[in-house]
């Protein structure tokens, strides 16, 4: 027991020494990048491809997923079915292999081609990965591969009630991990709605706050995943679904504010549930909503219930959110990739609209990233859009990939790492 208590603490040490999130500018260790805002520094990035054609390596994956890559220093990790098997996989920067590891077994499709278990994307600090699935199983791995722990949500916070699978993604932020788990059935009173933070080095709870709303019927699902937000003065936890978006202490999960109308009581609609994740920069919050429902700019310092509170917002956008695809904010422009390819630019304060654009026309289900005055938008066949980034609309140039793509680009090392249904693709030098 003393060498097992021994390792242990070495570990938590390990978890305490880890790069925090916003040091990692040139990794792409979540998501949605180091500050989960799809926002990379790196240069000279491609902007014409194809399979063939610019490409540094392609590496075939198991089966199709919705899950971005995350990447740190020269290793890679990426979900994915294998048949019926969900699974981890380690991939060097050089396109081989390393490691795969089953953490359950049991996929689920749903909607026809539209998603299955491997939807969550890993994270990662460099010497851990955690990766998440859609039926609740969590875990924890070694960057060499080995299971550090895992546990299925399920167990401890009740079952997953949620028509498509549990697809938000987790959130690490130094020692660690944080979840939304919104789903339910029925009476608000008594759905298992919950905010978790756990310690990113076992495992276990540090806190649980349950997240609390009126919503009915579908409403009460969320597929989308929670951010952090975080300047000179303040950091907080950002969840979103069940009608509301809410911001949480990082200590004790309590909630500080929440917004509310996102989908009107005046012309309630019972299938809204909300996928698209906000976008935090500073002293800004962009807040989507779902089928063609409103967008909100919220400013960082609420209190309480700010729903009716005019001076809680920078702007209100009646219309036109995206509905799956996440906003991008990028020197001072908001950008909305809607699910039909239309690219919407606004300027960050006023919400003035620049342009409402078509790019591809095609589903849009992965989230937009920058780079490099660039930005990528994936449509679901495959085309990958660049755009000139700026208030005036150019298209630089349409990449076929020719396989299907749900899953938001990374960008790391000078590269552009696209995972379609069948590959995995390093392009770039």
């Amino acid at each position: 027991m003393s060498h097992r208590r021994d390792f242990m603490a070495l570990l938590a040490t390990s978890f305490a020494l880890a790069v925090p999130l916003v040091a990692s500018a040139e990794n792409w260790p979540q998501w949605r990048g180091a500050k989960l805002d799809g926002i990379s520094h790196e240069k000279n990035l491609p902007v014409t491809f194809s399979p063939t054609e610019g490409v540094a390596w392609k590496l075939d994956m198991p089966g199709p997923a919705g899950s971005t890559p995350v990447v740190f220093d020269d290793r890679i990790y990426v979900t994915s079915v294998d048949n019926d098997k969900l699974v981890l996989i380690a991939v060097s920067t050089d396109g081989k292999e390393l490691w795969r590891q089953t953490l359950a077994t049991g996929n689920k499709d749903v909607r026809g081609d539209e998603g299955n278990s491997a939807s969550p994307s890993p994270c990662t600090d460099g010497k851990h990965v955690w990766a998440f699935f859609a039926n609740g199983v969590l875990g924890c791995y070694t960057k060499d591969g080995e299971q550090v722990w895992k546990i299925d949500v399920q167990d401890r916070y009740g079952k997953l009630k949620i028509a498509f699978g549990m697809t938000s993604t987790p959130v690490i932020d130094g020692n660690k991990l944080y979840l939304q788990l919104i789903h339910g059935e029925g009476n608000p009173k008594t759905r298992e709605a919950v905010i978790v933070c756990l310690d990113a080095a076992s495992g276990k709870e540090l806190w649980k706050h349950d997240r609390e709303s009126d919503g009915k019927d579908e409403c009460e699902h969320s597929y989308a995943s929670p951010i952090l937000y975080r300047d000179a003065t303040q950091s907080f936890l950002v969840t979103h679904g069940a009608d509301y978006v809410t911001a949480h202490s990082l200590e004790d999960g309590h909630e500080l504010w929440r917004c509310g109308d996102l989908n009107p009581k005046g012309n309630y609609n019972p299938t809204l549930r909300f996928v698209a994740t906000p976008v935090a920069a500073d002293g800004i919050i962009v807040v989507p909503s779902a089928k063609n429902g409103p967008v909100y700019a919220l400013k960082a310092d609420g209190k309480g219930d700010v729903t009716e509170n005019e001076n809680a917002y920078l702007w209100k956008r009646a219309k036109e959110t995206p509905d799956v695809p996440s906003p991008l904010i990028v020197d001072g422009l908001v950008y909305l990739c809607r699910e039909n390819g239309n690219l919407i630019c606004m300027d960050a304060k006023t919400g003035e609209e620049y342009y409402n654009q078509r790019t591809t026309a095609d589903r849009h289900r992965a989230s937009p990233v920058y780079a490099d005055g660039k930005i990528y938008l994936c449509a679901r066949k495959g085309t990958v859009t660049v755009v000139k980034a700026g208030k005036d609309f150019e298209i630089l140039a349409k990449n076929d990939m020719v396989d299907s793509i749900a899953s938001s680009p990374a960008i790391a090392g000078g590269r552009l790492y696209l995972r379609t249904y069948k590959s995995l693709y390093a392009i770039g030098k």
